[in-house]
């Protein structure tokens, strides 16, 4: 038995959408369908045939094996009633059926790492004029099919072409750019220095590529947290495989088809799907794996990861708290943390402000300010509003409703809290102190709803924060310098802001990347092209100098001569030479 969550509908359409999804999840074929039954709820009926003629249409198999499946949605209505399907062999059904499509599998996922080896293997990924025209394609990608990139991200979030265009396209074609630039520098070995006891002799540092990678990206910024991590893979010289999040079903659709018009395919791949297709590619052995997610499928990923001794960057997430002091300019202050929650995707985003810590004092005057400026920006009624990203999806639309309820909170609201399930919208929506043990404080929102935590003094913001797991980046608004340098040197997070937010992801001198709970590794500019890499560490010596000092046997007149060039001072070798020493 299957149970997912599952809405009133008012269309057998949709009852048959979710029926084929979920057949076209299991690994295994299922049997040929004898009868559809469909238990009437609320006033909706269906007629048998009808509906097996319809499904049988989107999703028809042929098998010899008996198999019976019920599956049922509890529906999310005063009465709980049941959709049930029920299967079994027949060869009396008077439909042509069809065979089912191949499901992903590990065989499948096996012979593409072993495809990408192969093509890795030929070192035509190492060479410079390759990954320059891969990065040239990406680039003529993104200018020609803008239009189809910012229709797929309005499909999966609602996203306005603005934010599509700055948060996603444009950082695409910055980090080609960059690239570009830069990639024969970062390709050349660095030279390292020697000692005495390696003497004549020189070092460098060799950045080489690491094989065939893995990289699993994220429903919320589909476009650029997919393609940027390949770009990292491909300046380092490597074969790459993407998996796209299925959350973003057209992004993911659309990335698979660029990739195969654009790129080369022998050795840049895209692999569509959901938890199926993502296990089997984890079950491979490959030479890094790059996750961008949440930190529980993060701990998936790197279990997955360490029976292979394959290494990974986790991009994961948190609970990101800006601090706000009472001596700042608050207009500014106040534009500056909207543009750092609801313009990052209406907060579904894991770099924007999660929480705010401020004093009893300031709350007032700063909820006041906050409110003016949603009104100012996205208008009085904000269901309306064409400037804010829609909720992802059901799941996640009633996880976030399920904070917005629970008894803890739900009295706690003071801007906002309008929402509309159908079109999967909340608003810009803030509370004012709630209790530390809320899930709304225990895990991360991910959404548009942002606690207001007071404090009696703004230092006191420190011991809350370190209080919680290391969060993504942590940001303070305020103008006290004893205070900037406190929370730089006292608060530990993957990046930090002052006196602005998010804007530490447009420089690309800066790693990206969490600690602790909120990932492991860094990325963008050259340190994408270091985290595919590997560092190998060449010492190079002519046959010269060989002296007699390192080989047997071992006689105190080398013993003194070896202490001293061990020891690495001059004046110590000349006696030792000499045959003196200090003593």
């Amino acid at each position: 038995m299957w149970s997912l969550p599952f809405h009133p509908v008012t269309d057998t359409n949709q009852v048959l959408w979710w029926c084929r999804e979920i057949f076209a999840a299991q690994t295994e074929a299922l049997p040929i369908m004898r009868s559809l039954c469909v238990e009437p709820f609320q006033n909706i009926s269906v007629v048998d045939t009808g509906a097996r003629r319809a499904f049988t249409h989107c999703s028809s198999w042929k098998t010899n094996h008996k198999h019976e499946a019920v599956l049922s949605f509890p529906l999310s209505s005063p009465f709980r009633k049941s959709l049930c399907i029920c299967l079994s062999s027949s060869a009396n059904l008077p439909v042509m059926m069809e065979e089912k499509k191949q499901t992903f599998d590990a065989n499948e996922a096996d012979l593409l790492v072993k495809e990408l080896n192969e093509s890795f293997r030929t070192r035509k990924t190492k060479s410079y004029e390759w990954r320059v025209s891969q990065l040239k394609s990406i680039e003529k990608m993104v200018v020609e099919r803008e239009k189809d990139i910012s229709e797929a991200l309005y499909k999966d979030l609602s996203k306005p072409e603005y934010e599509a265009f700055v948060s996603e396209i444009a950082m695409v074609k910055s980090s080609c750019e960059e690239a570009l630039k830069e990639l024969k520098q970062w390709m050349k070995p660095e030279k390292a220095k020697t000692s005495m006891a390696t003497y004549p002799s020189s070092a460098e540092i060799v950045s080489e590529p690491l094989g065939a990678v893995l990289v699993i990206s994220t429903w919320n910024y589909p476009f650029s947290l997919s393609v940027k991590p390949v770009i990292g893979a491909i300046t380092a010289g490597n074969a790459v495989a993407l998996k796209p999040s299925e959350i973003a079903p057209a992004t993911s659709s659309l990335l698979s088809k660029l990739f195969e018009e654009y790129l080369d395919r022998s050795a840049v791949r895209v692999v569509e799907g959901g938890v199926l297709e993502t296990t089997a590619l984890l079950e491979q052995k490959w030479d890094k794996i790059f996750y961008t997610g949440s930190p529980r499928v993060g701990r998936i990923v790197m279990t997955a990861a360490a029976k292979h001794l394959t290494p990974v960057v986790l991009e994961l997430g948190g609970k990101c708290p800006a601090v706000i002091d009472s001596d700042v300019d608050l207009q500014v202050t106040v534009r500056r943390i909207i543009a750092g929650k609801w313009q990052l995707n209406n907060g579904q985003a894991c770099i924007s402000v999660d929480y705010i810590i401020t004093t009893k004092e300031f709350a007032p005057k700063l909820i006041d300010a906050l409110r003016k400026g949603i009104e100012e920006f996205f208008g009085t009624d904000l269901m309306e509003s064409k400037d804010i990203s829609r909720i992802v999806s059901s799941n996640h639309f009633s996880r976030l409703e399920s904070l917005m309820d629970n008894y803890k909170v739900f009295n706690k609201i003071v801007v906002g809290g309008q929402r509309n399930q159908k079109n999967l919208k909340i608003a810009p929506t803030i509370f004012l102190d709630v209790p530390g043990d809320s899930q709304l404080m225990q895990e991360e929102i991910f959404g548009p709803l942002l606690p207001i935590i007071t404090v009696e003094n703004v230092e006191d913001s420190i011991d809350l924060i370190n209080s919680k797991p290391k969060p993504l980046t942590a940001y303070l608004f305020t103008n006290n310098e004893k205070l900037k340098n406190n929370f730089v040197q006292s608060v530990s997070s993957g990046g930090m802001v002052i006196n602005d937010t998010v804007l530490h992801v447009t420089v690309s001198s800066l790693p990206f990347g969490g600690v602790g709970e909120s990932g492991m590794g860094s990325y963008h500019g050259k340190f994408s092209f270091d985290a595919f890499s590997h560092k190998k560490a060449v010492l190079y010596r002519s046959f010269s100098g060989d002296a007699s000092v390192r080989y047997p046997p071992y006689t105190p007149e080398k013993q003194k001569l070896i202490r001293a060039v061990m020891n690495g001072g001059i004046f110590d070798i000349i006696l030792a030479l000499m045959g003196w020493s200090r003593d």
